[in-house]
Protein backbone atom coordinates (compact mmCIF):
# COMPACT_ATOMS: atom_id res chain seq x y z
CA UNK A 1 0.00 0.00 0.00
CA UNK A 2 1.29 3.68 -0.97
CA UNK A 3 2.36 5.54 1.97
CA UNK A 4 1.04 8.64 0.10
CA UNK A 5 0.72 9.73 -3.46
CA UNK A 6 3.82 10.35 -5.12
CA UNK A 7 4.40 13.68 -6.84
CA UNK A 8 4.47 13.30 -11.03
CA UNK A 9 7.60 15.12 -11.16
CA UNK A 10 9.61 12.45 -8.80
CA UNK A 11 8.65 10.08 -11.70
CA UNK A 12 10.18 12.47 -14.09
CA UNK A 13 13.54 12.71 -11.68
CA UNK A 14 13.17 8.63 -11.11
CA UNK A 15 13.44 8.05 -14.83
CA UNK A 16 16.57 10.43 -15.65
CA UNK A 17 18.36 8.70 -12.36
CA UNK A 18 17.64 5.51 -13.98
CA UNK A 19 18.82 7.06 -17.60
CA UNK A 20 22.03 8.46 -16.54
CA UNK A 21 22.73 6.81 -13.38
CA UNK A 22 23.94 9.74 -11.12
CA UNK A 23 22.17 12.20 -9.33
CA UNK A 24 24.45 15.07 -10.81
CA UNK A 25 24.01 13.99 -13.77
CA UNK A 26 20.07 13.37 -13.74
CA UNK A 27 19.91 17.55 -12.06
CA UNK A 28 22.05 18.92 -14.98
CA UNK A 29 19.76 17.08 -17.57
CA UNK A 30 16.83 18.65 -15.42
CA UNK A 31 17.93 21.51 -14.66
CA UNK A 32 18.17 20.87 -11.12
CA UNK A 33 20.42 20.60 -7.81
CA UNK A 34 21.97 17.20 -6.96
CA UNK A 35 20.39 17.90 -3.34
CA UNK A 36 16.92 18.32 -5.18
CA UNK A 37 17.47 15.28 -7.00
CA UNK A 38 17.73 13.17 -4.18
CA UNK A 39 15.11 14.51 -2.42
CA UNK A 40 12.81 13.85 -5.16
CA UNK A 41 14.45 10.07 -5.12
CA UNK A 42 13.97 10.16 -1.12
CA UNK A 43 10.40 10.61 -1.26
CA UNK A 44 9.26 8.79 -4.04
CA UNK A 45 10.89 5.74 -2.41
CA UNK A 46 9.00 6.54 0.81
CA UNK A 47 5.66 7.06 -0.87
CA UNK A 48 6.18 3.76 -2.45
CA UNK A 49 7.86 2.10 0.61
CA UNK A 50 10.48 0.71 -1.53
CA UNK A 51 14.16 0.71 -2.11
CA UNK A 52 14.87 2.31 -5.93
CA UNK A 53 18.79 2.69 -5.95
CA UNK A 54 21.89 1.78 -4.27
CA UNK A 55 24.99 3.50 -4.11
CA UNK A 56 28.01 1.79 -5.96
CA UNK A 57 31.33 2.52 -7.15
CA UNK A 58 30.23 4.33 -10.12
CA UNK A 59 26.91 6.10 -9.13
CA UNK A 60 23.70 4.53 -8.63
CA UNK A 61 22.50 0.93 -9.06
CA UNK A 62 18.86 -0.17 -10.21
CA UNK A 63 16.97 -2.20 -8.05
CA UNK A 64 15.15 -4.96 -9.15
CA UNK A 65 11.90 -3.06 -7.79
CA UNK A 66 13.20 0.00 -10.25
CA UNK A 67 13.65 -1.78 -12.95
CA UNK A 68 10.15 -3.24 -12.59
CA UNK A 69 8.92 0.38 -12.30
CA UNK A 70 10.28 1.90 -15.29
CA UNK A 71 7.64 1.28 -17.68
CA UNK A 72 5.08 2.25 -15.62
CA UNK A 73 7.09 5.71 -14.43
CA UNK A 74 7.83 6.11 -18.77
CA UNK A 75 3.55 5.86 -19.33
CA UNK A 76 3.46 8.07 -16.19
CA UNK A 77 5.84 10.98 -17.90
CA UNK A 78 3.92 10.33 -21.67
CA UNK A 79 0.97 10.81 -20.16
CA UNK A 80 1.43 14.17 -18.78
CA UNK A 81 3.78 15.47 -21.85
CA UNK A 82 0.81 14.79 -23.37
CA UNK A 83 -1.56 17.04 -21.38
CA UNK A 84 1.07 19.91 -21.41
CA UNK A 85 0.45 19.26 -25.48
CA UNK A 86 -2.91 19.75 -25.27
CA UNK A 87 -3.29 22.57 -22.91
CA UNK A 88 -0.73 24.31 -25.13
CA UNK A 89 -3.16 23.88 -28.19
CA UNK A 90 -6.31 25.43 -26.76
CA UNK A 91 -7.15 29.17 -28.09
CA UNK A 92 -8.07 30.15 -31.29
CA UNK A 93 -6.21 28.68 -34.65
CA UNK A 94 -3.49 25.90 -34.68
CA UNK A 95 -1.49 26.57 -32.21
CA UNK A 96 0.28 24.33 -29.51
CA UNK A 97 3.21 21.46 -29.71
CA UNK A 98 2.63 18.33 -32.24
CA UNK A 99 5.07 15.36 -31.33
CA UNK A 100 5.86 13.51 -34.23
CA UNK A 101 7.81 9.90 -34.31
CA UNK A 102 9.54 8.78 -37.61
CA UNK A 103 12.13 6.68 -38.76
CA UNK A 104 15.88 8.10 -38.96
CA UNK A 105 16.05 8.68 -43.04
CA UNK A 106 12.75 10.17 -43.36
CA UNK A 107 13.22 12.14 -40.03
CA UNK A 108 16.06 13.76 -41.18
CA UNK A 109 16.34 13.69 -45.15
CA UNK A 110 12.43 14.34 -45.89
CA UNK A 111 10.21 15.80 -43.27
CA UNK A 112 12.74 19.35 -42.53
CA UNK A 113 10.86 20.85 -45.67
CA UNK A 114 7.45 19.75 -44.85
CA UNK A 115 7.78 20.79 -41.81
CA UNK A 116 9.34 24.04 -42.42
CA UNK A 117 6.17 24.92 -44.64
CA UNK A 118 4.06 24.26 -42.22
CA UNK A 119 5.72 26.11 -39.69
CA UNK A 120 5.68 29.02 -42.09
CA UNK A 121 1.39 28.25 -42.39
CA UNK A 122 0.62 28.26 -39.00
CA UNK A 123 3.63 30.47 -36.86
CA UNK A 124 2.07 29.05 -33.58
CA UNK A 125 2.45 25.22 -34.59
CA UNK A 126 5.58 23.91 -32.60
CA UNK A 127 7.24 20.44 -33.88
CA UNK A 128 8.45 17.98 -31.74
CA UNK A 129 10.20 15.67 -33.85
CA UNK A 130 11.42 12.06 -32.42
CA UNK A 131 13.68 9.15 -34.11
CA UNK A 132 12.03 5.95 -33.64
CA UNK A 133 10.35 3.53 -35.72
CA UNK A 134 8.68 1.56 -33.01
CA UNK A 135 5.22 0.06 -33.07
CA UNK A 136 3.14 1.14 -29.73
CA UNK A 137 4.62 4.87 -29.15
CA UNK A 138 1.22 6.21 -30.36
CA UNK A 139 -1.11 3.99 -28.00
CA UNK A 140 1.25 5.17 -25.35
CA UNK A 141 0.75 8.87 -26.51
CA UNK A 142 4.61 9.20 -26.65
CA UNK A 143 3.54 10.61 -30.00
CA UNK A 144 0.91 12.32 -31.31
CA UNK A 145 1.70 11.81 -34.89
CA UNK A 146 4.10 8.78 -36.71
CA UNK A 147 5.11 8.04 -40.06
CA UNK A 148 5.60 4.47 -40.62
CA UNK A 149 7.20 1.53 -43.04
CA UNK A 150 4.19 -0.69 -42.11
CA UNK A 151 0.66 -0.51 -41.84
CA UNK A 152 -0.50 0.12 -38.47
CA UNK A 153 -2.71 -2.40 -37.14
CA UNK A 154 -3.90 -1.04 -34.38
CA UNK A 155 -7.81 -0.41 -34.01
CA UNK A 156 -7.19 2.74 -31.97
CA UNK A 157 -5.66 4.33 -34.46
CA UNK A 158 -5.96 6.73 -37.51
CA UNK A 159 -3.76 5.61 -40.23
CA UNK A 160 -3.32 6.82 -44.33
CA UNK A 161 -1.44 5.20 -46.56
CA UNK A 162 0.82 7.75 -48.45
CA UNK A 163 2.44 5.19 -51.18
CA UNK A 164 5.45 2.62 -51.55
CA UNK A 165 8.83 3.99 -50.85
CA UNK A 166 11.24 2.17 -53.19
CA UNK A 167 14.72 0.59 -52.54
CA UNK A 168 17.16 0.30 -54.60
CA UNK A 169 20.81 -0.54 -54.59
CA UNK A 170 23.10 3.03 -54.79
CA UNK A 171 26.91 4.25 -54.67
CA UNK A 172 28.09 7.64 -55.44
CA UNK A 173 29.83 8.03 -58.93
CA UNK A 174 33.52 8.00 -57.62
CA UNK A 175 33.52 4.65 -56.20
CA UNK A 176 31.59 3.06 -59.18
CA UNK A 177 34.10 4.81 -61.26
CA UNK A 178 37.43 3.35 -59.59
CA UNK A 179 35.56 -0.37 -58.89
CA UNK A 180 33.42 -0.97 -61.63
CA UNK A 181 30.04 -1.65 -61.34
CA UNK A 182 28.38 -4.79 -60.42
CA UNK A 183 26.61 -6.78 -63.29
CA UNK A 184 24.71 -9.28 -60.66
CA UNK A 185 23.89 -9.36 -57.12
CA UNK A 186 25.93 -12.42 -57.07
CA UNK A 187 29.24 -10.08 -58.47
CA UNK A 188 28.87 -8.23 -55.36
CA UNK A 189 30.55 -10.28 -53.51
CA UNK A 190 33.62 -8.55 -55.01
CA UNK A 191 32.81 -4.99 -53.93
CA UNK A 192 32.58 -2.98 -50.71
CA UNK A 193 28.84 -3.89 -49.65
CA UNK A 194 27.30 -1.19 -46.69
CA UNK A 195 24.43 -3.12 -44.48
CA UNK A 196 22.71 -4.02 -41.70
CA UNK A 197 24.70 -4.85 -37.78
CA UNK A 198 21.95 -6.95 -36.10
CA UNK A 199 19.47 -8.57 -38.02
CA UNK A 200 15.86 -7.47 -37.30
CA UNK A 201 12.14 -8.34 -38.78
CA UNK A 202 12.86 -6.87 -41.61
CA UNK A 203 16.40 -7.61 -43.00
CA UNK A 204 15.82 -11.48 -42.11
CA UNK A 205 12.17 -11.06 -44.73
CA UNK A 206 15.15 -9.30 -46.97
CA UNK A 207 17.25 -12.24 -46.59
CA UNK A 208 14.86 -14.36 -47.54
CA UNK A 209 14.78 -12.68 -50.94
CA UNK A 210 18.20 -11.34 -51.75
CA UNK A 211 20.40 -14.21 -50.59
CA UNK A 212 23.49 -11.70 -51.65
CA UNK A 213 23.86 -9.73 -48.63
CA UNK A 214 25.19 -11.97 -45.68
CA UNK A 215 26.68 -10.19 -42.49
CA UNK A 216 30.12 -11.14 -43.28
CA UNK A 217 30.68 -10.09 -46.78
CA UNK A 218 29.50 -6.38 -45.45
CA UNK A 219 32.38 -3.99 -45.83
CA UNK A 220 30.62 -1.24 -43.44
CA UNK A 221 27.81 -2.29 -40.54
CA UNK A 222 25.56 -0.33 -38.94
CA UNK A 223 22.02 -0.29 -37.62
CA UNK A 224 21.84 3.40 -38.65
CA UNK A 225 19.81 4.27 -41.72
CA UNK A 226 21.42 7.71 -41.44
CA UNK A 227 25.05 6.15 -40.86
CA UNK A 228 24.72 3.98 -43.90
CA UNK A 229 23.25 6.68 -46.26
CA UNK A 230 26.47 8.94 -45.34
CA UNK A 231 28.96 5.90 -46.31
CA UNK A 232 26.87 5.60 -49.96
CA UNK A 233 27.33 9.45 -49.96
CA UNK A 234 30.81 9.33 -48.80
CA UNK A 235 31.85 6.79 -51.81
CA UNK A 236 32.60 3.81 -49.49
CA UNK A 237 30.67 1.08 -51.37
CA UNK A 238 27.11 -0.16 -52.58
CA UNK A 239 24.25 0.34 -50.26
CA UNK A 240 20.51 0.42 -50.20
CA UNK A 241 19.07 3.86 -50.21
CA UNK A 242 15.39 5.02 -50.52
CA UNK A 243 15.28 5.67 -55.03
CA UNK A 244 13.55 9.00 -54.72
CA UNK A 245 16.13 10.42 -51.72
CA UNK A 246 18.98 9.55 -54.49
CA UNK A 247 17.45 11.01 -56.85
CA UNK A 248 18.17 14.28 -55.38
CA UNK A 249 21.70 14.02 -56.06
CA UNK A 250 23.08 12.85 -59.40
CA UNK A 251 26.28 11.69 -57.94
CA UNK A 252 24.30 9.22 -56.78
CA UNK A 253 23.98 5.92 -59.44
CA UNK A 254 21.39 3.18 -58.90
CA UNK A 255 22.80 0.01 -59.55
CA UNK A 256 21.88 -3.52 -60.40
CA UNK A 257 18.22 -1.89 -61.02
CA UNK A 258 16.15 -5.06 -62.12
CA UNK A 259 17.54 -6.91 -60.08
CA UNK A 260 16.99 -5.40 -56.77
CA UNK A 261 13.80 -3.52 -56.10
CA UNK A 262 12.26 -3.45 -52.81
CA UNK A 263 9.06 -1.20 -52.16
CA UNK A 264 8.08 -0.06 -48.05
CA UNK A 265 4.60 0.18 -47.33
CA UNK A 266 4.56 4.29 -46.05
CA UNK A 267 1.62 5.79 -43.48
CA UNK A 268 0.77 8.41 -41.42
CA UNK A 269 -1.04 7.47 -38.18
CA UNK A 270 -2.50 9.30 -34.78
CA UNK A 271 -4.55 8.08 -32.13
CA UNK A 272 -8.32 8.28 -32.63
CA UNK A 273 -8.90 10.64 -30.14
CA UNK A 274 -6.77 12.98 -31.77
CA UNK A 275 -9.06 13.26 -34.75
CA UNK A 276 -10.64 16.51 -33.59
CA UNK A 277 -7.15 18.25 -32.51
CA UNK A 278 -6.61 21.32 -34.84
CA UNK A 279 -2.81 21.04 -34.17
CA UNK A 280 -2.74 17.47 -35.23
CA UNK A 281 -5.57 17.36 -38.27
CA UNK A 282 -3.77 19.98 -39.90
CA UNK A 283 0.11 18.47 -39.65
CA UNK A 284 -1.63 14.93 -40.12
CA UNK A 285 -2.76 16.35 -43.54
CA UNK A 286 0.33 18.07 -44.63
CA UNK A 287 2.42 14.84 -43.45
CA UNK A 288 0.25 12.83 -45.98
CA UNK A 289 0.48 15.24 -48.49
CA UNK A 290 4.43 15.78 -48.53
CA UNK A 291 4.66 12.12 -48.34
CA UNK A 292 2.44 11.07 -51.31
CA UNK A 293 4.57 13.72 -53.39
CA UNK A 294 7.97 12.46 -52.37
CA UNK A 295 6.93 9.37 -53.11
CA UNK A 296 5.39 9.92 -56.19
CA UNK A 297 8.95 11.64 -57.07
CA UNK A 298 7.67 15.19 -56.77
Amino acid sequence: MLKSEPNWEWYRTFLHVLETGSLSAAGRAMGLTQPTVGRHIDSLEAALGLKLFTRSFDGFAPTDAAHELRPYATGIAATAAAMRRVASSHGSGVRGTVRLSASEVIGVEVLPPLLAALRNAHPELNIELVLSNRVDDLLRREADIAVRMFRPEQEALVAKRVGGIELGLHAHESYLASHGVPESLEALSGFAVIGFDQENEFIRRLLETFKAFPRDNLAFRSDSDLAQLGAIRAGFGIGVCQSALAARDKRLVRVLHNQFSVTMDTWVAMHEDLRGSARCAVTFAALASGLHAYVQGL
